[in-house]
């Protein structure tokens, strides 16, 4: 248990002085070095978990009552060139129905989200004269857009 202590102790204090490095917790905040840090740790533990290096029981083995230490993969269901031109359609019908009332209800969202109000409510609104692209396209322009480092 002490080495074990002493490992975790040292890992702390190298994460300490990684921080301090970078000028504190704020310093670090301006390079997004948690944000960073979290997303390289969790697509590590991911990597592990699904090549199978880190077994869990129930996720990654011991699947079936036989102890099959690989999950079988699901049939994965395409739709069709048909269904997927029914969607489009669908959408631009949908656009083109509530195009008199869309561009209010997008508006009072950008402008709820620019004064940092709730806008929950105006989702609510918006949603039901709106595609998701409009919304989404909508609240990039006021707010920008994550685009994670690689």
């Amino acid at each position: 248990i002490e080495e074990l202590t002493d490992l975790v102790e040292e890992a702390v204090l190298s994460e300490f002085r990684r921080l301090t490095d970078r000028g504190g917790v704020l310093g670090a905040m301006e390079t997004m070095y948690q944000r960073n840090k979290i997303q390289e740790e969790s697509l590590h533990y991911e990597s592990l978990k699904h090549s199978g290096e880190l077994p869990i029981i129930g996720v990654n083995t011991f699947l079936s009552k036989e102890g099959s230490p690989q999950q079988m993969p699901r049939e994965v269901i395409r739709s069709g060139e048909d269904e997927k031109r029914l969607q489009i359609e669908a959408v631009e019908a949908f656009r083109e129905r509530n195009k008199a009332v869309s561009g209010l209800a997008l508006e009072a969202l950008q402008q709820a989200a620019v004064r940092n109000e709730n806008v929950f409510e105006q989702l609510m609104a918006v949603c039901k004269v709106a595609s998701l692209g409009q919304i989404s396209e909508a609240l990039y322009q006021v707010g920008g857009q994550y685009r994670r480092n690689m």
